[in-house]
Formats: C-alpha cells, structure tokens, sequence
C-alpha cells in the first residue's frame, strides 16, 4: 500500500514530528509510506518532500491569506488566538505522490490544505486530529465553549453573538468539504469524544489511536551526567517545564508560577525550554535556567533527563507530547487531570494528575513528585520509562494505522 501523510509546517513542530517518526515506524513495517510538509526540508530524507515550493500556487494562497485577514477583521474585539479559516493551502491533489498514493492521510493541515482541496480528496482518507480546529468553526482549542457540537455561531473568540457568524459558515462549510471515504483518529480519548459530539464530524466514524513518542531518541541519560552537559546545580531539585510558546494560554503557564507560589522554593531550580521573555520567567520568583527554542532530540533528552519532575499545566491540549517525551526519559510528569493529558499520565504510577485547574492541586502533585523517598523516586522513573516504551512507541502505533489502511483499503482491494 501506498500512504501519503499531509503535515503543515516544518519537521520542527510537534505535529510534524509525531507524524515524522509514525511515516517512519511505517516505512519499517514495509508500508510505503511519503511525507509532504508545507514546511522547508531540513532532512535528507527521500521520502520527505515539501510542498513549499509550488511557486505557481503561491500567489493564489497569498490572495487567499489575504481574503482571511479581512474576514477576521470584521471582528476587531475577537481574543489574540489564531483562528483559521481553511481558505488558505496548496492542491496537493495534482502532484505525482498524490496520483500515486493509495490512501491519503490527513494530520494537521492549517494553511496547508484549504477546504475547497479536501472536498477534491478522491481517495480513501484517513485524518488524524491533533487539535480542535478540523471540528470547529476556525478556532485551534474551544476551552469553556461547546458550540461545536451545533456547528458554532455566536463565537466567544470572534466576540460574536450572531448565530449565524463567521464561525457558522467555516463549521456548515468543513462538513460540505469532507471527503466521502473518510476515518477520523483522535490522539486521545477526550479529542475522539469530542470529535463524535461535534456537528462536522458527528456521522464520521471515529476512534482513537494514541500519539506516538520516539522511544529511540528519548531515553533515560544517568541525571548527573545531563545536569553536567548543560550546566545545571548537582544537588538541587530541578523542574522542568516546556513548549514551543510558553506563554501561550493554552499551555497554562500562570498557573504553574502560581503554584511554584507555594513550594518551598529554596532547594528549588527551574528549568525551561521554549520561547518566553525573561519578564515572564522572572515572574517565577525562583532560580531558573533558560534553555531557550530547542529543536533536536538530543538537547530535549537531556532536559527531560536532568530534572526531577516535568510538568504541563495545559488548560486544553490534544495529546501531550511532552509528558510523553519526558516519561520515556524515565522523568515523573504532573499535569491536570483533564483533556489529552489524562490519557499520557498514569496517577502516582508515572507522576500526578492534579485536580482542573487548580494551582494548589498542580503544587500538590509537584510536592508528591519531589518528596517520594529516593527508592520510590527510582521506581517512578522506571514506571513511567517503561510505560513510554509500551504505550507510546512508533512501531506500535504505526501497527494500529497500518489495521486502519487495511480495513479501508479492502473492498478496493476485493474489486
């Protein structure tokens, strides 16, 4: 069979690195699987390919990026957060890996594939959701707002209170552009539930196959030799935090300063890794360590390999890769009992799952982490090691796929 994955970007993010190493563990498998990125390609990597340089299509998506701004400008008072139309992408649908692909496969798509593309997939389909926007009006995560579930309208992040508003016509317009043979795949229990209730996706058949994590490149490294390379105190309990954008709303990081609050912070270091300004970190009120953007395996090992405990603080989130990066280099996690999260974190078995949201909970976990005698801290990082290796490896998850491609691919077979 032959599989062609869509991902946005460049193989920097994390949707594109899950999807970079299940195109990997299938090409292992004997699938003959491609990657196209939207993205530069940074890898010499045959089967990555990057559509990036479709010079003809570039001036019809920068008109379409445009046509998106003004439509987002009727709506001055809508929140900071990126709200994505579907206007703006490239068609695939003429390129030689797309003649030649059996099945196409969908991972996150925004300004890569607009919705007048997808309605064009003539092929089996199988998307995999990595965050809320294939099943919602334009925005990325719907926190406290459940419109979804009726096609949207009255759009808390647009600040609308028309039914039928900019989000209404994105969602009704998503549900006309599916493509007829089509399998939705939730990363998580949370994100398939809420796929199911959704009015976009709500007669789609939909199940959940967990995000992989590279179990060949995060590992556990001896703590004192990473805490060595990169320069970080011996005998202070570290804790770890990360994204890409720290300072993002979503990832919760003003509930982690206000739970650090609480802790007796006078054996306590910081570690960081992400973008974030100093003014934000100094907030913490604690010894901290930068480490600033990192994009390689090896700097990301030992991070998580150097601290004591890593914690995402996530109001909403799709998976959580990091918790899952972090637990296969045998460091505990906390998190909150909620979304994705809860699906990666096994309660005191591979670290905490704090009550939503609280900041006093989130400090509990920490404290739980950081106080476990030095043989149950021990047994927490072979936990949560092995549970990483058996849960969340490449080789795994790309079997639950290759099931997937099987079943829809079988009557074409049969014909």
């Amino acid at each position: 069979m032959k599989i062609l994955h869509l991902v946005a970007g460049d193989l920097s993010g994390g949707a594109a690195r899950g999807a970079y190493w299940l195109h990997l563990a299938q090409r292992a498998l004997g699938i003959d699987s491609v990657l196209m990125i939207s993205g530069q390609k940074d890898v010499a990597d045959p089967s990555v390919v990057s559509c990036s340089g479709f010079h003809a299509q570039r001036l019809k998506k920068f008109f379409w990026d445009q046509l998106a701004a003004r439509r987002l400008r009727a709506y001055p008072h809508r929140k900071p957060w990126i709200f994505n139309l579907g206007l703006s992408g490239f068609d695939i649908t003429g390129t030689t890996q797309y003649r030649e692909a059996d099945l196409i496969h969908l991972h996150w798509i925004t300004n890569m594939v607009n919705l007048r593309t997808l309605h064009k997939l003539d092929k089996p389909v199988v998307w995999t959701l990595r965050d809320m926007w294939p099943l919602t009006g334009g925005c990325h995560y719907a926190m406290d707002c459940e419109r979804y579930r009726v096609g949207c309208g009255q759009c808390p992040q647009l600040a609308s209170q028309r039914e039928h508003d900019l989000s209404r016509r994105v969602a009704e317009k998503k549900k006309r552009s599916l493509p007829r043979n089509l399998r939705v795949v939730g990363i998580s229990h949370w994100l398939s539930q809420c796929a199911q209730q959704s009015r976009v996706f709500g007669e789609t058949a939909v199940q959940t196959i967990t995000n992989n994590i590279d179990t060949e490149q995060f590992f556990p490294v001896d703590q004192a030799v990473a805490r060595m390379a990169l320069k970080l105190p011996a005998n202070r309990k570290i804790i770890l935090i990360g994204a890409q954008q720290l300072s993002d709303f979503y990832k919760g990081f003003d509930l982690f300063v206000t739970a650090l609050r609480r802790l007796d912070n006078q054996d306590l270091h910081v570690l960081t890794f992400g973008r974030a300004s100093s003014q934000e970190l100094d907030a913490m009120g604690v010894d901290y360590t930068q480490l600033g953007f990192l994009s390689d395996a090896v700097s990301l090992r030992l991070a998580y390999s150097a601290a004591d405990v890593f914690v995402a603080p996530s109001r909403m989130d799709a998976f959580g890769k990091t918790l899952g990066e972090a637990m296969a280099c045998g460091t505990p996690a906390v998190c909150f009992d909620a979304t994705g999260p809860k699906d990666v974190v096994v309660h005191q078995k591979t670290g905490y799952k704090a009550e939503p949201f609280s900041p006093e909970s989130l400090a509990e976990g920490m404290q739980w982490v950081l106080n476990r005698p030095a043989a149950e801290r021990e047994a927490l990082r072979q936990q949560a090691s092995e549970h990483a290796r058996n849960t969340f490896a490449p080789a795994l998850i790309a079997a639950q796929y290759q099931k997937l491609y099987q079943q829809m691919l079988e009557p074409n077979a049969a014909l």
